[in-house]
């Protein structure tokens, strides 16, 4: 009986010595593709603030860094105070869009279509009166908008995108 209780015990361990060893082989197999890189390495970079606002500045200027070649779209997207006097045209880029804010203002168009008054949905052709406060939309180069001839005041309208007074 001394014997069995010998054998009993050393059966017990070497078991329990198996289930701790494949715990532990199954704990390192699960847990395998977790990586513990340092940081700084070329698996984990560090990356400063100035090489992060180069990277921003990069996707805001359409890709361009050090420099803006192109149109700043923050500048493309903000309203401005155009005063257009009497006799002048104001002339707006292809995507430009316009609110007359006072005066009285008709369309102006180098060929057959005209400009879009996306408050009114409506088509706007070449020599007709534009509302004031209605959002209009210049698809194409070569559109503008001019005080009514039978007024003898200038237009005060709020601009967004490229634009020239001639």
């Amino acid at each position: 009986m001394v014997i069995m209780n010998r054998y009993t015990k050393i059966f017990g361990i070497l078991v329990a010595a198996a289930v701790v060893a494949g715990g532990v082989n199954w704990y390192q197999s699960a847990y395998a593709d977790v990586q513990q890189t340092t940081p700084g390495l070329a698996d984990d970079p560090i990356v400063t603030k100035s090489y992060v606002d180069q990277k921003i500045a990069e996707l805001t200027n359409g890709g361009t860094a050090g420099g803006n070649t192109g149109a700043n779209p923050a500048a493309a997207s903000k309203l401005e105070v155009v005063t257009v006097p009497f006799g002048a045209k104001l002339m707006v880029g292809a995507g430009g869009e316009v609110v007359v804010r006072t005066g009285k203002a008709v369309a102006f168009s180098s060929d057959t279509n005209g400009l879009s008054d996306l408050t009114a949905g409506a088509d706007i052709a070449s020599g007709m009166a534009i509302a004031t406060n209605h959002l209009i939309l210049f698809p194409r180069d070569g559109r503008g908008i001019e005080p009514d001839p039978k007024q003898k005041n200038g237009l005060t309208v709020l601009v967004r995108g490229g634009y020239k007074v001639i």
